[in-house]
């Protein structure tokens, strides 16, 4: 082969290495990885390496396709320089180099236009540029970075001294595992899955048993699947016919049906599609197409960096595309960079490529979503799915409580959102699936984000590509039914939800939805309402203050026609100091229909239980009226609060206010204390200001709107919109459809007028 002579003669000398055998043992020159004369006249011996006991603790071997923090390469490259300037716009490449060769490195990446800013030159001797075999095996153990060191089964010193030399570059552990491998013959999910082929075995005595314990102990495999060798080459490398491309899939090389190793392919193929992978089902099984033969074609040889996949090219143009094309199909969302490379020394072979000389380095400061009991296929129908999930914040932040989340859609439809709360195992939240009916179609992804700005989910494609399940068939249990019948609230600030689902053949009144603690605000308020056979009506459920204990069990019940309901809300929360605060939204408004508000402040110094005193009330802001619009109500001053207490006052707009001259009112009550004050924003309908409207068949929709507001009436004149504190956002004239895809998130007043000069406004809320 052409790259026999250029595997740096300069370090083929006659030295000792390590492998896992106490004797010196002779050589199969078939398997090396395109070993020079030298080296292949050298003996292969164990005297540097170290083995250790196992980790104590929980080992994970980090999968490809996770997030990585870098990328590293060896100088003299194996790449295109070209690469290394793509790769560093990606993440941070470690350059393994001599500090003979830095000068020459640092030249060379310059002139390629690559961003020095993003990488770091490690200074080691290396004999090859195959770094995937040599290169640290990277894990978690527990919630800690580390490294896990084989005996690289080739005699390059330098080489096999790779992984000591990054575990002192990180300053991180180092276990010695007694087996000899190598990085292109072993892919992962992350998950504890593994798939090595059976070079493995022979390399290791044919010690089936203790290949499988130490892979288990030291790196958390297990399952284990070693399959034969589909492509009966010399180097017997799994990455080179097969990759993983996500927890459920496998992608394998296909060859034509008159190849001699047809068969074998179709095999290995055919094994993982009967497979069930870490989620329980068979993995998906994706085939790249090569010719076969002499034609070069190495695109399982992919690496896989965050959100781009860098395959390398072949011979043949159809070929290259149609690769290309399955790994976009198989990996929905990910920029697919096809990867050419003509220099003739270290051009791509079949045998080895891209992957063979790269290795990613895993994001040490990780967010890790870990959901594994996914659903799949048809369901047995529940009233409710439970999505339960564990969340690794290996940056040692703390998770972001509000943003542990299940995605939904039913059948089809908009994607709703559940929040996960603790279910009391370490590290483990669930959210539930509501809503739907029997047969419907689920599909739904878990997202999670930390302190820290790591963010991710499961699967990684979200919405382009999500879990996917049918429901189960369903006959109508001819009840009212509530789902869930627990809420577990974690913190202040927290929404739930449940469902109420009338499964009975006639409409139920809902007379009220109350609860037994003040704290909890629940949406709908206003009752009774009727709530159609077959219907469902969606509450949501409040946490507005922090309990006194560590849990309270508070109840809600709903009345109803056909009898009395429960849900349990159980609340937790450390004890803080809040200071004088509002619950809920800082705002109240005031309409036609309800022209005075009651709003209360609360003293929040649950923890020190320090009182709070009250010493003035007054209107703090007016537009366009500086005597003001509102008369005030509150008890007598200077007012004291004890921790826990509230503070009541009525605001209502005052009489004998000019009419029709406002567009739009937005006003404030300050509560003043000792030590500061606090605001409450309160909104006025132009109604209340003498503005006349249009007729009641006017209809704006849909609420929340999303980039599209839609305006229903007749002779509609104009359309202006103002945003929360008045100002005016948006005019447009003689229009039924708006485009407020650029309005940000809030909420938001609509004013419209006729032709005849009537007007009517209405509230919106943008999501």
């Amino acid at each position: 082969m052409k790259k026999l002579i250029f595997t740096l003669v300069a370090f083929a000398l006659c030295f000792s290495v390590k492998v896992s055998a106490q004797e010196q043992k002779t050589p199969d020159w078939k398997r090396w990885h395109y070993l020079s004369e030298e080296e292949m006249n050298t003996p292969v011996r164990a005297e540097n390496f170290v083995e250790t006991d196992p980790p104590t603790g929980t080992p994970r071997f980090v999968a490809e396709f996770e997030p990585m923090q870098g990328v590293m390469i060896r100088y003299p490259l194996g790449i295109p320089t070209s690469l290394v300037a793509q790769l560093a716009d990606n993440c941070h490449v470690y350059c393994i180099v001599s500090s003979s060769y830095q000068s020459s490195a640092q030249s060379s990446f310059q002139s390629a236009g690559v961003n020095m800013n993003n990488v770091t030159f490690v200074n080691a001797a290396s004999d090859s540029y195959w770094v995937r075999d040599y290169g640290p095996w990277y894990i978690f153990e527990d919630r800690n970075p580390a490294i896990v060191d084989n005996i690289y089964n080739r005699p390059r010193p330098n080489d096999d001294n790779m992984s000591g030399v990054f575990a002192n570059f990180w300053q991180i552990p180092m276990y010695g595992m007694n087996l000899e491998h190598t990085g292109g013959n072993m892919m992962e999910d992350g998950r504890g899955h593994g798939v090595s082929d059976n070079l493995v075995f022979q390399e290791n005595g044919y010690n089936e048993t203790n290949v499988r314990t130490k892979m288990r102990d030291y790196l958390g495999i297990d399952p284990y699947h070693v399959t034969i060798d589909p492509q009966g080459d010399y180097i017997a490398h799994v990455d080179c016919w097969g990759k993983y491309l996500a927890p459920d899939k496998i992608l394998i090389a296909q060859l034509p049906s008159t190849n001699s190793h047809y068969a074998d392919y179709e095999q290995v193929a055919e094994y993982f599609a009967n497979t069930n992978c870490c989620w329980g089902y068979p993995y998906r099984v994706y085939r790249v197409q090569e010719p076969g033969g002499y034609t070069i074609a190495p695109y399982t040889n992919s690496l896989i960096l965050n959100k781009s996949v860098y395959v390398p090219m072949g011979d043949n143009a159809t070929y290259n595309e149609q690769a290309l094309q399955v790994y976009q199909e198989a990996m929905p969302g990910y920029e697919i960079v096809g990867v050419t490379n003509n220099d003739y020394y270290i051009s791509w072979e079949n045998t080895d490529a891209l992957h063979c000389r790269t290795r990613g380095v895993m994001d040490f400061g990780m967010l890790f979503v870990d959901h594994r009991d996914v659903y799949h296929g048809e369901e047995e129908w529940q009233a409710e799915y439970p999505v339960t999930s564990k969340f690794i914040a290996y940056s040692g932040m703390d998770l972001k409580q509000d943003s542990l989340l299940v995605y939904y859609s039913i059948d089809g439809g908009a994607y709703q959102v559940a929040h996960m709360t603790a279910t009391g195992e370490p590290d483990e939240y669930v959210g539930y699936i509501t809503g739907y009916q029997g047969g419907s179609e689920i599909d739904y992804y878990v997202f999670g984000a930390d302190e820290s700005g790591h963010r991710y989910t499961q699967p990684v494609f979200a919405e382009l590509e999500p879990h996917h399940f049918t429901v189960g068939p369903h006959s109508p249990s001819g009840e009212l039914v509530i789902t869930p019948t627990t809420l577990w609230f974690e913190q202040m600030g927290e929404s739930k939800e449940f469902d109420i689902i009338n499964e009975t053949t006639n409409d139920i009144v809902i007379n009220s939805i109350e609860s037994n603690d003040s704290y909890l605000v629940i949406t709908p308020s206003v009752f009774p309402e009727t709530l159609p056979a077959g219907g469902t009506m969606h509450v949501v459920v409040d946490f507005l203050v922090p309990p006194t204990k560590d849990y309270i069990e508070r109840t809600i019940t709903i009345s109803t026609s056909v009898g009395i309901r429960t849900v349990t809300a159980m609340l937790n929360s450390n004890l803080e100091d809040w200071g004088l605060w509002i619950p809920g939204a800082p705002s109240v408004e005031l309409t036609a229909n309800q022209p005075q508000a009651t709003p209360y402040v609360v003293n929040g110094n649950y923890g020190s239980q320090t009182p709070i005193t009250i010493i003035n009330v007054f209107e703090s802001l007016t537009v366009n009226n500086p005597d003001g619009y509102l008369e005030i109500e509150y008890p007598e001053l200077p007012y004291t609060l004890e921790a826990g207490q509230n503070f009541e006052f009525t605001v209502r707009v005052k009489p004998n206010l000019s009419r029709g001259i406002y567009e739009f009112v937005h006003t404030a009550v300050c509560i003043a204390t000792e030590d500061g004050g606090i605001a409450l924003d309160v909104f006025i309908e132009e109604a209340l200001l003498g503005i006349d409207e249009i007729s009641a068949e006017t209809k704006v929709y849909p609420n929340p709107m999303n980039n599209v507001l839609y305006i229903e009436g007749n002779d509609i004149k104009d359309v202006t919109i103002f945003n929360a504190v008045g100002q005016q956002v948006m005019f447009v004239e003689n229009a039924n459809e708006i485009n407020v895809a650029d309005l940000n998130e809030g909420l938001y007043f609509v004013r419209i007028n006729d032709k005849k000069g009537n007007s009517v406004v209405k509230k919106i809320v943008k999501k």
